[in-house]
């Protein structure tokens, strides 16, 4: 993979399709990999706390450990790495991380928009205690995760590389054969390879029938233009 492979930002969104058949023999270096890790990274986030967490599977035994976990899927196998993307619930205890090198360097808006650095992480910290039963900190782990994962999708396309996202995959089962710590959740898997054959032929809603402006309409008043009609 050369790292000077790429086009314009419309033309890899265009040409991104999710491939199921990855050429075996194809390779790619820990370089490489964390290339794409590194703009995957890159992805908007809450607060920029960046609530994702990368497992890279390269080496044959972990892909074959894995590929009962995602239901023989073998893509999983055959594409040169299979990233899973983990989602953080506990993002809350990156603030310091974030923004501690920011705010000590006295660079201007390193409050994000707030007043003061109490303000910003009693905000943080108060969004993320809530009660076990709330579903915010998954939602926020899922959600913020999702990006990195489109992200890496992304990047891979435009190094010139075919990706194929994954949530068919026993997560429970991925949590205890890997070893992941209760801090995280298995989002998806993104296998990231070169295509052995093209990826089927798909079609995509269009912008009449997917977007809504300025909000739906009342019931009442769409019951009325059909009894109208």
């Amino acid at each position: 993979m050369s790292s000077t492979v790429s086009t314009d930002a419309v033309t890899i969104m265009r040409e991104r399709h999710s491939v199921r058949h990855f050429d075996a023999a194809h390779r790619l270096s820990e370089h490489e990999i964390k290339e794409l890790l590194e703009l995957a990274g890159s992805a908007p986030s809450s607060w920029n706390l960046q609530h994702w967490k990368f497992v890279v599977f390269m080496d044959a035994a972990a892909k074959a450990k894995l590929l009962p976990i995602a239901y023989g899927q073998k893509q999983v196998v055959d594409a040169s790495a299979t990233v899973a993307v983990l989602g953080d619930l506990q993002a809350n205890r990156n603030a310091e991380a974030v923004y501690g090198p920011v705010i000590r360097a006295g660079l201007q808006d390193a409050y994000a928009g707030y007043a003061s650095e109490r303000i910003l992480f009693s905000q943080i910290e108060e969004a993320y205690a809530v009660d076990a039963s709330s579903p915010y900190r998954r939602d926020e782990a899922i959600r913020n995760a999702s990006l990195a994962a489109m992200q890496l999708m992304l990047a891979a396309k435009a190094k010139g590389l075919d990706s194929g996202p994954m949530v068919g995959f026993d997560a429970d089962a991925f949590v205890r054969a890997f070893h992941v710590p209760p801090r995280y959740i298995p989002v998806l898997l993104v296998a990231i390879g070169r295509a052995a054959k093209p990826a089927r032929p798909t079609s995509r809603f269009p912008v009449e029938q997917t977007a809504v402006w300025n909000g739906f309409e009342p019931e009442e008043e769409k019951l009325s233009q059909r009894l109208e009609s």
